[in-house]
């Protein structure tokens, strides 16, 4: 039996064969990787770094080392004046309609002051502001979550003018924030902080920080407990809508920490402080100075229970009635 051609070589082959077709020696495709590309440097590509030199370390400008000082000179001063007196105290006053106590009691005090209160809502800070004593509002600064308000240029920019803000690291105690704190109210400003280290979660409030209470203690100036009612409901966490309402602030009596004392000690007394002034809204003057004076005061974190309690025993501003007498209300 005899066979074609060979159907590589070209003459015709066995039925259904196909032919191949030419190819090149070489295609172009080949050719890309034999392609020598001309040795161009510096300036013309990437520079390179040498493998044997060390790289400096990286200068952070923003988070815990955003510099502030900027905000506190005496043009950036002036312009936040004016943006506090005729945007800022109008628009709260319109949209909170603020009702304030307890000034009596630190109407004695000169001097840079300390001022902590519970937070619950973004308004809580210029809220205050509006509502301190002029002695004070103009040489006051607010400690920032330096994770929060200066992970970006334009927010560390914006709440540095607006607030005076100045970065602190509320993850874990960071004695160089804190002893920035401490320089700047020995140099004659006066402070607002948190000390729960950011917004209540369920409008209950968080167990007051040690890291918050070291400043208060190494600067050793008056620090005032301040209670807000209110404010959640106007500007709740995570809402961008104002829902006008009203709001109630109170300033209590001073406390003086004791030189060396316990950080933790001290954070829970301020706690207690600003509970006995959200008890004092809720009932009166006398009952609430009773439960304090007996460790008595209702906590600010809630009850411990299920998450439905919680709300339960929360209560809504619209109906009073349907939340128990036992616990006050949270801002």
């Amino acid at each position: 039996m005899t066979t074609g051609p060979d159907p590589v070589a070209g003459s015709p082959g066995l039925p259904g064969s196909v032919r191949p077709k030419r190819r090149l020696p070489i295609t172009p495709l080949d050719l890309r990787g034999r392609v020598r590309r001309p040795n161009v440097g510096f300036p013309f590509a990437t520079p390179t770094w040498p493998g044997t030199v060390a790289r400096p370390p990286v200068e952070k400008s923003l988070g815990i080392a955003y510099d502030s000082d900027w905000a506190r000179r005496y043009p950036t001063r002036l312009a936040r004046v004016v943006v506090q007196e005729l945007i800022s105290e109008p628009l709260l006053r319109a949209v909170a309609s603020p009702r304030v106590d307890g000034l009596d009691r630190i109407a004695h005090l000169d001097g840079p002051v300390i001022f902590a209160a519970n937070h619950a809502s973004h308004l809580d800070a210029p809220l205050i502001l509006s509502a301190i004593p002029d002695r004070w509002r103009h040489r006051m600064f607010v400690a920032g979550a330096a994770d929060y308000f200066f992970d970006t240029r334009v927010k560390a920019t914006t709440f540095a003018f607006l607030l005076n803000a100045v970065p602190i690291d509320r993850q874990r105690v960071n004695r160089e924030s804190a002893h920035r704190l401490v320089e700047l109210l020995g140099e004659g400003w006066s402070l607002l902080i948190f000390p729960e280290g950011g917004r209540s979660q369920d409008g209950w409030g968080q167990p007051h920080r040690a890291g918050a209470a070291w400043p208060m203690m190494r600067a050793g100036r008056p620090v005032i407990p301040v209670h807000l009612e209110g404010t959640r409901q106007i500007l709740a966490r995570g809402s961008r809508t104002l829902r006008p309402g009203r709001t109630h602030l109170t300033f209590g009596r001073p406390l003086h920490p004791a030189p060396g004392g316990d950080a933790r000690a001290f954070a829970t007394e301020v706690e207690r402080a600003v509970a006995a002034l959200a008890d004092e809204q809720t009932t009166d003057w006398w009952t609430a100075r009773r439960r304090a004076a007996a460790r008595t005061t209702p906590t600010l974190t809630g009850p411990d229970a299920a998450a439905w309690r919680r709300t339960w025993a929360l209560g809504d501003d619209r109906d009073r009635g349907s939340r128990p007498e036992s616990w006050p209300r949270q801002g």
